[in-house]
């Protein structure tokens, strides 16, 4: 019965998983694209860049590296691609959990003989195995794009690790996602809840680079917790935010069990 729900997911999820990789990896290209465009016309993004107001420097997350060079384009192309991700697990992790209410097939599933648990069991399964797919898919146009615009940069080891943290951000939102349909007692207002937490969190995130007084605020925004900035050329991962972010992670995952075993399902 799980194999047979996890394939079910993994076969419902197989169009919309396919688009979010090539929309992701056209912005990586895209993004590169630009970059060698820009220094074939001879124009210095730094002096561009510098030009900007502090708070449009900070939202798009100017300021932190040397756009001469394609890794520090990479640099700063990372953030959007950690946003995109972020939609994309949020999103997962709410409609694969509520699906069942929403589409007037919980009683259906729910009537066979297979535990909650095990039902909630599968499906996360499922996206975890989406979500990691769409990494994988990033992390392979990463590095072909590198390759083809990076003016002989290697910053496989730089892609590498910004990969493994968009990981743990995916992870995060997903069963933040899921979390959220397992309290909503309408499986429709879920998702809607789980983006408006992403964006503002992604938000503050821009806030707390304006007014460094707010720097205090970093922990409640997975945003700030993997920046490319403090992983790139030789950094490494803040072992307070990692720990942070598997509790987090380990509560979302439990409350997602307990929640959803305790609610009356929307039929």
């Amino acid at each position: 019965m799980i194999v047979n729900i996890f394939l079910r997911e993994m076969n419902a999820n197989f169009k919309s998983l396919l688009i979010w990789s090539l929309g992701i990896a056209a912005l990586v290209f895209t993004g590169l694209f630009k970059y060698d465009a820009s220094i074939g016309s001879g124009q210095s993004m730094n002096s561009i860049a510098s030009k900007l107001p502090d708070s449009i420097r900070a939202v798009m997350g100017l300021g932190f590296f040397d756009l001469s060079k394609a890794s520090g384009y990479y640099g700063l192309l990372f953030v959007y691609l950690a946003v995109m991700a972020a939609i994309h697990s949020s999103m997962l992790g709410s409609s694969i959990i509520c699906k069942e209410e929403r589409d007037k097939t919980s009683e259906f599933l729910f009537s066979k003989p297979c535990s909650r648990n095990r039902i909630v069991t599968a499906k996360l399964l499922a996206a975890s195995i989406n979500i990691l797919i769409l990494n994988l898919a990033t992390l392979a146009s990463s590095i072909a794009a590198m390759q083809l615009y990076g003016k002989g940069e290697n910053i496989n080891r730089d892609i590498y690790m910004l990969m493994t943290a968009m990981f743990i951000i995916q992870m995060l939102f997903l069963l933040i996602g899921s979390f959220s349909a397992a309290i909503s007692k309408n499986p429709v207002g879920s998702a809607p809840k789980s983006a408006a937490l992403l964006f503002s969190t992604f938000l503050l995130s821009a806030a707390i680079d304006i007014d460094r007084k707010l720097k205090f605020l970093s922990y409640i925004t997975p945003f700030k917790y993997f920046e490319a900035k403090d992983i790139m050329y030789g950094g490494s991962f803040n072992p307070v935010f990692l720990i942070l972010s598997l509790a987090l992670c380990s509560a979302f995952l439990a409350g997602t069990y307990l929640f959803f075993n305790k609610r009356d399902l929307y039929i």
